[in-house]
C-alpha cells in the first residue's frame, strides 16, 4: 500500500511540475506582432482630416504643471494596411508659426518662435517619417520614426492605438479611420536647451517633451455594389 501511495503521490507531482511548465512556457512567449486590425476600411492611401484632428504637447514648468500648447497647422498621409499593420507608414509636416498658446503674456508666443526655442524663421517645418511599425498587441502599433526638428533629426517612438474605421457612409462616402498616439522626446537632442533646469532642479522648463495626437484619416471611396 505504501509504494502504491508513494506511485501516486509522484503521478500527481509530475502532472503539477508539468502543468506548471506549460503556464511559464506560455507566459514567456512573445506577444502576437502580426494581429490584423478588424475593420471595413480598406488598404490605401489616406490623408488626414484636420477637422478631426488635434497635436498637442506638454512639457514640464517649474515642477508645478505640464505647460500644454499645440500646432494646428500640420498636413499628414498614412498608408493604411489592416491585414498587415507592419506595412503601413505615416509621413506628417506641421508649421511651427502655427504655434497656438494657452492665453499667452505679450511677445511670448514670438519668444518661443525666435532662435532661443523653435527658430521657425530658419526651420519652417517640423518633419516625421516612419521607419518601422510593428503591432504590439490587438488594435495598437508601436511607430518608430525620423522626427526633424529645429534642423535635427533624431528617432523618435509614438504608441498608437487604432480606435476603429469604416469603408464609407451615404454622408462621408470615403474610408475613415481613426488613431490615438503618444510619444516623447527630449529637446536637448534637437538643440533646444534654453531654460532647462540645472541637475537636481526644477526652475525652468523640462527637457522632456510629450506629445499627443487624435486623428482621422479620409481614404478611399466607398464601393457601391451594382
Amino acid at each position: 500500500m505504501k509504494t502504491k501511495a508513494l506511485k501516486h503521490l509522484l503521478l500527481i507531482a509530475s502532472a503539477i511540475t508539468l502543468a506548471a511548465s506549460s503556464v511559464s512556457a506560455q507566459q514567456n512567449q512573445p506577444p502576437e506582432t502580426t494581429k490584423a486590425f478588424i475593420t471595413e476600411a480598406p488598404a490605401g492611401a489616406y490623408k488626414i482630416d484636420l477637422s478631426h484632428a488635434d497635436l498637442t504637447f506638454r512639457v514640464n514648468h517649474l515642477g508645478f504643471s505640464l505647460y500644454t500648447a499645440r500646432f494646428t497647422g500640420f498636413t499628414a498621409q498614412l498608408h493604411f494596411d489592416p491585414a498587415n499593420p507592419k506595412a503601413m507608414s505615416v509621413t506628417a509636416t506641421i508649421d511651427p508659426r502655427s504655434l497656438a498658446l494657452p492665453s499667452p503674456p505679450e511677445g511670448f508666443l514670438e519668444t518661443l518662435l525666435s532662435p532661443e526655442w523653435l527658430d521657425a524663421a530658419q526651420f519652417g517645418q517640423i518633419t516625421f517619417r516612419s521607419t518601422q511599425v510593428e503591432p504590439t498587441h490587438a488594435n495598437a502599433v508601436r511607430i518608430t520614426g525620423d522626427l526633424t526638428l529645429h534642423g535635427i533629426t533624431k528617432p523618435v517612438i509614438l504608441d498608437a492605438k487604432f480606435n476603429g474605421g469604416y469603408a464609407g457612409h451615404p454622408y462621408d462616402p470615403n474610408g475613415r479611420v481613426g488613431f490615438s498616439a503618444k510619444g516623447h522626446f527630449n529637446r536637448s537632442d534637437f538643440g533646444i536647451r534654453y531654460g532647462i533646469p540645472a541637475p537636481g532642479t526644477t526652475m525652468g522648463v523640462g527637457d522632456k517633451v510629450e506629445v499627443i495626437i487624435e486623428a482621422e484619416f479620409t481614404g478611399p471611396p466607398l464601393k457601391i455594389a451594382q
